[in-house]
């Protein structure tokens, strides 16, 4: 991961047009290719950002360019480096699940089917070089399907899920890859987010998965 503390300026072109003011920030390139800035008021959302996979062009002038694949800009001037470090992180162990999540995965896993008819399953956590995606499988018409689970859905578990599209797109044998966000309880600006990026979302019951209630998982 680099590490680079500068006073700059930002601006984004995309389906959006936006720009920040020079100010001190903070740049995080990471080992995936992503760039995100961040200011020293907001704790972990970054002020913009790119996801990969992006390319970094780094000019004499300060001007750093990244480019994604759909041709979208960050460009980031700089007028003062005040910090610049790289460090090897290695690779992360992944978040370690609480056991409800841990058993809300086991058992969806081996009931498919009430996710629709003709679901099967490829793989509980499926390997990938950022981590583990919590079940892959396939959907009545045999597309590839990605479900990130979580105990409480947030926006920071689409991001996660993203993060996986993008990677298993990249494999032919898989993909299309569709991905569904799967939570006890999901919130409004996750769902607005995960609809956004084409991805269905599913409340799980829990009771339900354990048999104890007939109630079908409601699938949106």
């Amino acid at each position: 991961m680099r590490l680079v503390i500068a006073h700059c300026s930002v601006d984004y072109a995309g389906r959006l047009t936006a720009h920040l003011p020079p100010a001190p920030r903070l740049i995080l390139v990471k080992a995936d290719g992503s760039v995100s800035v961040h200011a020293d008021d907001r704790a972990y959302k970054p002020l913009n950002w790119m996801s990969p996979p992006c390319t970094l062009k780094e000019a004499e002038d300060g001007v750093w360019t990244v480019v994604n694949k759909a041709g979208e800009k960050l460009i980031i001037t700089m007028s003062e480096i005040l910090h610049d470090s790289s460090h090897e992180l290695g690779t992360d162990p992944g978040l370690i699940k609480d056991g409800v999540e841990a058993h809300l995965q086991e058992l969806l896993a081996d009931r498919m089917e009430t996710l629709g008819p003709g679901w099967s399953l490829i793989r509980r956590e499926y390997p990938t070089a950022i981590g583990p995606v919590d079940i892959l499988c396939r959907d009545g018409d045999g597309a590839t399907v990605a479900i990130e689970i979580k105990r409480r859905g947030e926006i920071d578990g689409v991001e996660q899920l993203t993060r996986y599209l993008e990677l298993l797109n990249r494999d032919p044998r898989l993909a299309p890859v569709k991905g569904v966000f799967a939570a006890q309880e999901i919130k409004p600006q996750a769902r607005v987010l995960a609809a956004d990026r084409g991805i269905d979302c599913v409340t799980l019951d829990y009771d339900a998965l354990r048999g104890i209630d007939d109630e079908k998982l409601r699938l949106f």
